[in-house]
């Protein structure tokens, strides 16, 4: 599987996805989306735990506006549509990342703006460069936030500072965003990945159906009430607890050893 826009390896249990386009700072076009896309599914067949992150000065600017807006539409009777490529690509991406079956951990260098924010903002585990920073600029170029940013953003970091980024469109450090309750960790530039792929090691070599239906549960449980969210956990357990890596955790528990976990 060839990709132009973005690099995909494997490195043991672990699918590393770098954005590749280092000219733009890695605006996400439409061939980025489907590369991405593609990517995720690769992921979900190769391995256990999934990084990705961006090559060269940023995570991801945001969409590729070189050929987007009335001027670079085709010529036709209907009005130009800015939310069709959310229909086509970027939404798609964006559920198939909240649907990934194994933990996903997002190592953000530089810029996240835009819908690369969003992108950024789906990682289970986030991790982000001290040159890092997080930015909804959709303001700036009069269009909403869009890639699920006014579901997430209210929800991670409540209404008062959802609003406050996406009404001003500032940028915000990834101090800030640490602070906030937006991300996991701050790190040295050198040291982002070698912190993401100890993150992601660490999944990977865990109980792959529980991490699996953990990460599930969290990211459904803000449409649920008590009640039903209770229901769904006792589903899971009930499925979590005939897994092979159930019986190992006990064992290794009771004879006092670290577990060793097969995904099964």
């Amino acid at each position: 599987m060839s990709f132009t826009k973005i690099t995909y390896e494997v490195k043991g249990p672990v699918a590393v996805i770098t954005l590749n386009d280092p000219a733009t700072m890695n605006a996400a076009g439409l061939d980025t989306a489907n590369d991405l896309l593609l990517a995720f599914e690769k992921a979900s067949d190769d391995a256990r735990a999934t990084i990705l992150t961006g090559n060269g000065r940023g995570f991801c600017s945001g969409a590729n506006l070189t050929s987007a807006g009335p001027g670079g539409a085709p010529k036709s009777e209907r009005k130009f549509d800015a939310g069709s490529a959310l229909d086509s690509h970027y939404n798609p991406l964006i559920m198939a990342m909240k649907e990934h079956p194994h933990p996903i951990i997002t190592a953000v260098n530089g810029a996240a703006a835009g819908v690369g924010c969003s992108i950024a903002l789906m990682g289970d585990l986030i991790v982000a460069a001290d040159s890092a920073y997080f930015m909804q600029a959709f303001r700036r170029i009069g269009l909403v936030p869009d890639g699920g940013s006014t579901w997430l953003l209210p929800r991670l970091i409540g209404r008062a500072r959802a609003m406050e980024m996406m009404l001003l469109g500032d940028k915000i450090p990834a101090s800030k965003a640490l602070d906030w309750g937006l991300i996991n960790q701050v790190v040295s530039s050198d040291a982002l990945m070698d912190t993401a792929m100890t993150m992601a090691t660490e999944m990977a070599n865990g109980p792959t159906v529980s991490l699996a239906m953990i990460r599930e549960l969290v990211w459904d449980s803000s449409e649920r009430d008590l009640a039903e969210q209770m229901h769904f956990e006792r589903v899971a357990q009930r499925t979590a607890g005939r897994t092979a890596d159930f019986g190992e955790g006990v064992k290794a528990f009771l004879e006092k050893r670290p577990a060793e976990f097969k995904g099964e």
